[in-house]
Order: C-alpha cells, then sequence, then structure tokens
C-alpha cells in the first residue's frame, strides 16, 4: 500500500503537468484560443435556432455538447502534434516512466479545460432550454464521456502518426465535419430522408446523438432501439481505445 500511493501521486502530477503545459499556459498567455472552443458549437446552434424557428432549440443545445466534447477530444491531434513534432516531447516522455495513457489522459483533461468556456455557456442554456431528470442528466454525461474516449483515442493515434502540425489540422477538420457536423447532431435523424438515413449510421455521434435527443424528449425510441444505441457506442468506444493501444506510434518516433 505504501508503494502504490507514491505511484499514484506520480501518475497525477504527471497528469497536471500535461493540463498545465497544454491549456493553462495558453491560456494565459494567449486568451484569443478560448473563442474557438465557443464559438464552434455555438455558431452551429444559431444557425439551427434560426432556421427552425427556435423549434429546434433543445436539440441543438444537446448537439452543441456533442460537437464540444468530440472538438476537444480531437484537439489531441494537433496538440500532440506540436509538442512531438516541435518540441519533442514524445520523446522525452516515452524515455520517461510516464506511460502512453497517463501522457494520453493529462493532455486530454487539457481539452477540456479549453473547453470550458463553450460547455459553460451550453450548460446555462441547457438550464433554460432542457427539463432532465437527475437520472436523465447523468445518462447524458455518460454519452458525452463516452464520445470524449472515443475522439480522444482517434486524436492521440493521429498525432503519433503526424508528420507536422498542418497534416494534423487537416485531419482534424476533416474527421470533425464527418462525426459532428455532417451527422444529425444538431437536428433528428428524422429530418433525413430515409434512403440517406442509413448513411448517417457510419458515425458514432449519430448513436450518441439519438440517445440524447431521446432523453431530452425530442426524439421517441423504443427500448431495444436504446440498448441497440448504447451496445454500438459502447462498442465503437473500446474498438477505438483498443486500436490507440495497439496502433498507436508510442515508442517507434
Amino acid at each position: 500500500m505504501a508503494v502504490k500511493e507514491p505511484a499514484r501521486r506520480s501518475r497525477l502530477s504527471q497528469v497536471l503537468a500535461g493540463i498545465l503545459v497544454n491549456s493553462v499556459y495558453e491560456m494565459k498567455n494567449y486568451p484569443v484560443v478560448l473563442l474557438n472552443t465557443v464559438v464552434s458549437p455555438l455558431s452551429f446552434l444559431l444557425v439551427i435556432v434560426f432556421v427552425s424557428r427556435g423549434s429546434l432549440f433543445g436539440v441543438g443545445i444537446e448537439g452543441g455538447f456533442i460537437m464540444a466534447i468530440f472538438s476537444a477530444g480531437m484537439g489531441l491531434s494537433t496538440d500532440l502534434s506540436h509538442l512531438k513534432n516541435d518540441f519533442k516531447l514524445q520523446d522525452m516522455i516515452v524515455s520517461s516512466p510516464t506511460s502512453w495513457l497517463t501522457y494520453m489522459t493529462g493532455i486530454s483533461l487539457s481539452e477540456i479545460v479549453y473547453s470550458i468556456p463553450a460547455l459553460l455557456v451550453l450548460t446555462i442554456l441547457a438550464w433554460f432550454g432542457l427539463s432532465l431528470s437527475l437520472a436523465g442528466a447523468l445518462e447524458f454525461v455518460a454519452v458525452l464521456l463516452l464520445v470524449f474516449i472515443t475522439s480522444s483515442s482517434i486524436g492521440f493515434t493521429l498525432s503519433t502518426f503526424s508528420s507536422d502540425i498542418v497534416q494534423s489540422f487537416a485531419f482534424t477538420r476533416l474527421i470533425s465535419t464527418f462525426f459532428s457536423t455532417i451527422p444529425p447532431v444538431y437536428y433528428p435523424i428524422t429530418y433525413i430522408p430515409l434512403p440517406f438515413r442509413y448513411l448517417a449510421y457510419l458515425s458514432p455521434t449519430t448513436y450518441a446523438a439519438e440517445l440524447v435527443q431521446n432523453i431530452g424528449g425530442y426524439l421517441s425510441l423504443s427500448f431495444t432501439a436504446v440498448i441497440t444505441d448504447w451496445a454500438i457506442l459502447v462498442a465503437v468506444t473500446i474498438a477505438v481505445f483498443v486500436l490507440a493501444r495497439t496502433k498507436a506510434r508510442w515508442r517507434e518516433v
């Protein structure tokens, strides 16, 4: 027990160091970086609200949460690429006792710190625009957690293959578009004509959106559909995490 306690403290200090290096420093010295995390999810929310004349306000708020969380996870791709290629930080981490999971966790949490302004605004809007029970709120958070683990795993894996931050930016924007903009995140999937609706199910965020929209009462899913959505979302999260664990170029750099 005495041996495990210092090890836990060491991992915690390593995680906190990741948060300090990747978010606190930039937020303190370059406050403008916070604008991007706020503008992206809220801009889509405003467009959806105006186009729907307010009828999709609640759905838009839920979509804003999904986009903010997914984008936060994908932010690992560019940030880790920058730290790896420009500062050679990954080389130092690999040669230290820090594991890939501790490194990934620290930087992932730093992305959440980046997203606090957007999440705070969305939370205030949700307080007035959504009606969730305690169980519903907990389920909502669980869905967002799975989305974050999925996008963080993707972002981490891509960063280890990237040779330049410009390349990472391209992949991040492309994946974010296909996973959080094109899929029915800001609107119910029923708005998509049936022949094209099946394409939306290629994105894991579609299942996340269906679950949160069902929680909010904007989409009526059967019990079987809810279980299926949960099963697919959990399976995708596990698969992508295992992919990050086994295929990421962690030590071969």
